[in-house]
């Protein structure tokens, strides 16, 4: 079985050096002239598009068919034949799609941190889930909504302060519940009956009517928690895939033998991690061992007690069968690890199908009110997602199934129908790009860059060639270790910095990134390189959270 192989060099440190990334000058949504700093000054109020930015938890690209039949997709075309995303699709044949999308820092709370204000983790001050986000701060909702946009915010926040530039906002508390969610708002808490995925679509289309007849434009923020985990589908769902075998991942019994040592030590395993009875609904019987692993999430079990008896009734109805032929069938070793794969892969799919249709509907909202044509309409997830990959679940590392985000944006008679744009973009990115579509001035300090010349088939010489990462939260749940990255178009370097452990990818010859090339004398000199990129990009963003210093076989290549 192919494993990624890890190679140690001399004790290495952090590097630092001097690339500093200019912010693009923005060009309005309309023509305008440009403003001093380089972007555009606002314009007239009826020239500006309103903005529908769908945000979705966990969902890897490689579960939107777009994404997966995709033949250039240096990952996931394994499940390239499941048809789970069809109102997707449909956006991103109406739209472009950005084939090379990464977050600067692979977990829920921080990359919401930075759509919300174009900075690193380092530079928001909210690097790990826990932190409280300083809504003070600039933010681009903040921006649009003093420039004359009416602004909403609803469902998933989990940035632990409350929302701050919206005219509404209504969140889920924490991660929030898939059953009859609790939802917190300026006016109090209020639980609604229902699955989440369908309230929070409700809520948001209840807001839209009210701004169909405004002479103002709109920013809708519809946030989702699907698919996160523990993944609890709508009962409507639950027959989906049900009596049919999914795909498999090829690397999905990867042992990680001679992986660096982070990657041996994780706790994000199908085969020891996901639980059973908590992530997989399995009844527990007199003797099971329920509760016992380390990186266990109870929130799906106390979500159980807290459904109405008619949907309890049809849940327990849908398992109560499967999971006695569970039982009686008894699969252990590989047998096991593929049927765990097979029921979280389908309720993760389920899923995603409820976020799928909540685009659908708002689609189609605005189209039977006549606003499709004015509205720019963005899709994307706050990081990727293991779907059996390297025989994982999660995120945080700086592999490509969790690097990667989808990102989709429809813009009628600005962006080409059908596009694919193969740019390196981030997270970073948002922000800068929302101003600009809206006439709005990008602060100086924004460390992004607007994405509208791309979605007008315009690229700018000077785009990044390079994005940089950052992964905080160690120890912590699932063991994964602190971690820096370049990203290139073809080679990827990782610098676990507390234990001195690098990894370096070709991701043309190996996208599937199973051999580990540091340590190799044919590609040291790349490495180098790289490593004094890398170093350059964190001085250029200002990230001193890294510590150490040059090592030797880098200094020689500065």
């Amino acid at each position: 079985m192919p494993t990624r192989r890890a190679r140690s060099l001399p004790p290495v440190r952090a590097v630092r050096a001097v690339l500093l990334l200019a912010l693009a000058p923005a060009a309005a949504g309309t023509p305008v002239t440009t403003g001093t700093n380089g972007t555009a000054p606002q314009a007239a109020p009826d020239e500006r598009p309103n903005i529908v930015f769908v945000f979705s938890d966990d969902h890897a690209p490689h579960a939107i068919g777009a994404y997966a039949r995709d033949e250039a997709q240096p990952y996931g075309r394994w499940l390239a034949g499941v048809d789970a995303t069809p109102n997707l699709d449909r956006l991103a044949a109406q739209g472009v799609r950005f084939r090379r999308s990464f977050c600067t820092n692979s977990i829920c709370g921080p990359s919401r941190a930075v759509v919300l204000t174009g900075k690193h983790s380092h530079a928001n001050g909210f690097m790990n889930n826990g932190n409280r986000f300083d809504g003070d701060q600039p933010t681009f909702p903040k921006l649009l909504r003093a420039a004359g946009y009416r602004t909403a915010m609803i469902g998933k926040w989990h940035l632990g302060s409350d929302p701050q530039g919206f005219d509404h906002w209504e969140v889920l508390p924490g991660q929030g519940q898939y059953y009859n969610p609790v939802l917190v708002s300026a006016e109090g808490r209020r639980e609604v009956e229902g699955h989440c995925t369908d309230v929070v679509t409700d809520l948001s289309i209840e807001w839209l009517e009210q701004q169909k007849d405004s002479d103002r434009p709109f920013l809708l923020m519809c946030q989702h928690k699907a698919p996160h985990r523990t993944w609890m589908p709508a009962l409507r769902h639950l027959e989906l895939w049900a009596d049919e075998a999914l795909p498999e991942p090829p690397t999905l019994l990867d042992d990680h033998a001679d992986d660096a040592p982070g990657a041996r030590r994780q706790e994000m395993t199908i085969r020891d991690h996901l639980d059973l009875f908590y992530d997989l609904f399995v009844t527990p019987q007199a003797g099971d061992a329920v509760g016992t692993g380390s990186s266990l999430d109870a929130s799906g079990w106390r979500n159980l007690e807290r459904m109405t008896a008619e949907q309890r009734a049809a849940w327990d109805a849908h398992w109560g069968p499967r999971n006695a032929a569970f039982r009686a069938a008894e699969p252990e070793g590989d047998d096991l690890v593929r049927w765990k794969q097979q029921r979280y892969l389908k309720n993760y799919l389920r899923c995603v199908r409820g976020v799928d249709e909540s685009v659908g509907r708002i689609l189609d909202w605005l189209e039977a009110n006549g606003l499709a044509e004015n509205t720019v309409v963005v899709y994307s997830s706050d990081q990727g997602f293991y779907l059996g990959d390297h025989g994982w679940y999660d995120k945080r590392w700086m592999y490509e199934e969790s690097l990667a985000m989808p990102l989709i944006v429809r813009w009628p008679g600005r962006a080409a129908a059908g596009a694919v744009d193969d740019h390196l973009v981030q997270n970073l990115d948002y922000a800068p790009t929302f101003l600009e579509l809206a006439g709005v001035p990008v602060p100086e300090d924004v460390q992004g860059r607007s994405l509208v010349p791309l979605l007008e088939g315009r690229a700018p010489d000077d785009w990044r060639d390079a994005i940089y990462y950052h992964y905080y939260e160690y120890p912590s749940v699932h063991m994964v270790p602190r971690h820096v990255g370049i990203r290139t178009e073809r080679w990827k370097l990782i610098h676990y910095y507390p234990f001195d452990e690098w990894e370096l990818f070709d991701l043309e010859r190996d996208p599937d990134e199973l051999r580990n090339l540091f340590g190799d004398p044919d590609h040291a000199e790349v490495a180098a390189h790289l490593a004094v990129r890398l170093g350059r990009l964190q001085e250029a963003y200002g990230d001193d959270t890294v510590t150490g210093t040059v090592p030797e076989w880098i200094e020689a290549y500065r």
